[in-house]
């Protein structure tokens, strides 16, 4: 059976944990930046929705993203990773 949720919802909290437990380019402080990381955010509930996802997965994503696509080292970055991408999935519950 497919997972109900609201998806405003679950984006907003997604983001929230992107842009202060993830941040690797650190402008959470910046409120002209608040939709920075929202492409990401969407990204990371459509693998959400997939209930097999795992939060390693959802680590390497943005591990990618923060390496590929920031040009970011991947030792100051893992760690950012694999916290946000655990803070994501405890959410899933609340959807």
């Amino acid at each position: 059976m497919a997972m109900l949720i609201d998806i405003e919802k679950a984006r907003a909290e997604i983001r929230e944990v992107l842009l202060h437990a993830w941040d690797p380019i650190g402008i959470s402080d910046l409120p002209e930046a608040r939709d920075e990381y929202d492409a990401y955010a969407d990204d990371v509930l459509s693998m959400l929705a997939d209930e097999d996802t795992t939060a390693e997965e959802i680590a390497d994503y943005l591990l990618k993203i923060a390496t590929e696509h920031m040009g970011l080292s991947e030792h100051h970055v893992v760690e950012l990773c694999g916290r946000a991408a655990k803070a994501v999935v405890s959410l899933k519950a609340s959807f």
